[in-house]
């Protein structure tokens, strides 16, 4: 399938310039966030028990931060509640899962303090979404990778020791990349995490088998009800109906659909705050 670039999307051009005009300066993103219309970044917390047969050394601590959308739709104060969540939650592996920017990937930039001040003992992985595809992914590959995060671009990565017999493994964005599961899952060690931007990857898989899966991309719908339905859908076959929580896969782990960080289009969330995913592996 032919991904369209940026200079291929006239309509989404337009209306993202319009918008970045409007917004440009971030004041009303700041404005929002001051009267508590972004919520306040929140931890949620998961367990996941490996198969039997499977081992680790002791339980794997893993955080999962996705849809950061860098720019004038979010306002920079959420990334140090995230950094302060993480910080406290000691993970032992970050992964994030996406959507570093919005309109500009030199927006990337505002996540500098809080890449700067990571200390994750197992390293911190990515996956790139659409927008960082449409914006310019040289330019945030350039600054995740400044701050020693690895870039999980249709490959996978072995943790250091002492958890060798797990690998992360990711794929390009499902819709707008060039994703390739059986790169991303070739040669990879017994336990396997699975991460995609959008919760779509799963439709992409051919076989490849993973124990715990990790995507964003659908914030939850940013907007939902006080039960959490989301008044928004995005498109996709998967992420229509992943859009958050715990999804048990048949003949594969779960997969967890974060609501991520930022905003995207307005710097509004309702009933959909921000999140830090923590998810322990455990051995039987």
């Amino acid at each position: 399938m032919t991904k369209k670039n940026k200079s291929q999307r006239p309509i989404r051009n337009l209306v993202e310039r319009v918008l970045n005009t409007f917004l440009r300066s971030g004041r009303l993103a700041c404005f929002s966030y001051r009267l508590g219309a972004m919520g306040h970044a929140r931890v949620t917390r998961h367990e996941v028990v490996l198969a039997p047969g499977q081992a680790l050394p002791r339980p794997l601590k893993i955080a999962f931060a996705s849809d950061f959308h860098a720019g004038p739709t979010t306002a920079p104060a959420l990334f140090d509640e995230l950094l302060a969540l993480v910080e406290a939650e000691r993970p032992d592996v970050l992964l994030l899962g996406g959507d570093y920017v919005v309109f500009d990937a030199a927006n990337v930039a505002a996540l500098d303090g809080f890449l700067a001040a990571l200390r994750i003992p197992l390293r911190t992985y990515a996956v790139l979404g659409n927008h960082d595809v449409w914006n310019g992914r040289r330019t945030i590959v350039a600054a995740l990778e400044a701050h020693g995060v690895a870039i999980l671009d249709n490959l996978n990565h072995r943790l250091p020791a002492p958890f060798g017999m797990v690998s992360v493994c990711g794929i390009d964005d499902p819709w707008t990349g060039t994703p390739r599961p059986a790169d991303a899952f070739a040669g990879a060690a017994p336990v396997r995490l699975f991460v995609t931007h959008a919760p779509d990857g799963l439709f992409l898989l051919d076989g490849q088998r993973y124990d715990v899966a990790f995507s964003g991309h659908t914030h939850g719908g940013q907007i939902a009800t006080p039960g959490g339905r989301p008044l928004f859908r995005p498109s996709g076959p998967v992420s229509r109906e992943h859009t958050y929580g715990r999804y048990d896969v048949e003949g594969n782990g779960p997969m967890f659909v974060s609501r991520g960080v930022g905003c995207s289009g307005i710097p509004l969330r309702v009933n959909a705050d921000p999140e830090l995913l923590v998810c322990t592996l455990r051995a039987v």
